[in-house]
């Protein structure tokens, strides 16, 4: 016998929706855009200066239709350049910048001098620049201050690249003390052998040279390996980043960009700061 369904009297409750907070999404939503807005505008008048030069604003030299290929980073090089007015400019080379007019090697955005320059000489335990020689001859011949840099292979043996640089490079009364160039970490040593490796590359130097060499690196790995236990020397620091604008205190150089325009080099070139003026510059030439 079928049985007759009988329909619950008691009232089905239904789940009401939760109406979207405001502070969930559309509060957040416009506060994004509106810290994006002013960190935009916070930058814009940062640098401010260096956005006006591009645009022709401040200098009648840099037509409109150039501004739209500037980069970012020559608005950075520009700020940076303004906040050292006074200190001695300079670049670095090496055959990857080719065959160099020195001639037209003068000045960078046609209005700070570039008083000296650093070459690379050597690589490792066997390898010559393929340009040095050109380029050591055109420096002088510019009346630049110059230097030779060596580029450190931490997994060969110090001493052969020691004499290496020093079979390539003659220095010269008037030029800057040679540079110990090292960039990575070894494969084959350990730290503490690395660093023993660099103290015979720079005490092998300074007994030729009778002049203590300066060492290049990154701020990040003066930081982490050389700083402390190389604190006798004197530093040239790389550091591209927009949060640096100022050379560092204890900073003898300061490569602040690797993406500059010099008239007669080809394509993109290292500028560097020297922590003091031209005539504070010569003062650690060679004599």
């Amino acid at each position: 016998m079928r049985q007759k369904s009988v329909r619950s009297s008691t009232p089905i409750k239904r789940r009401s929706r939760k109406k979207a907070s405001f502070f969930s999404g559309k509060f957040i939503r416009l506060s994004i855009i509106g810290f994006s807005v002013l960190l935009f505008l916070g930058i814009g008048y940062h640098y401010r200066n260096g956005f006006l030069y591009y645009l022709g604003f401040k200098s009648n030299k840099i037509q409109f239709e150039k501004a739209e290929a500037k980069r970012i980073s020559d608005v950075r090089n520009y700020q940076v350049l303004e906040s050292h007015q006074g200190k001695a400019i300079g670049l670095d080379v090496s055959e990857f910048q080719g065959t160099i007019d020195w001639t037209l090697v003068e000045t960078i955005e046609e209005s700070y001098p570039l008083e000296f320059v650093f070459i690379r000489a050597t690589a490792g335990n066997d390898r010559e620049d393929r340009k040095f020689e050109e380029n050591w001859l055109g420096a002088k011949k510019n009346k630049m201050i110059r230097g030779a840099y060596h580029y450190y292979r931490p997994n060969e043996n110090s001493l052969e690249q020691a004499e290496l640089f020093i079979k390539t490079v003659r220095l010269q009364k008037g030029d800057l003390p040679p540079v110990l160039d090292i960039e990575k970490l070894p494969k084959e040593q350990s730290i503490t052998n690395l660093k023993l490796g660099l103290k015979r590359w720079l005490k092998a130097i300074e007994t030729h040279y009778k002049v203590r060499p300066i060492i290049y690196t990154s701020e990040k790995y003066y930081d982490d390996f050389l700083k402390e236990e190389f604190s006798d020397y004197l530093f040239w620091i790389a550091n591209y980043n927009f949060y640096r604008e100022k050379i560092g205190d204890d900073w003898l150089f300061w490569q602040f960009t690797e993406k500059a325009t010099i008239p007669g080099i080809k394509g993109n070139v290292d500028v560097n700061i020297y922590n003091g003026d031209v005539e504070q510059l010569r003062f650690i030439t060679l004599e």
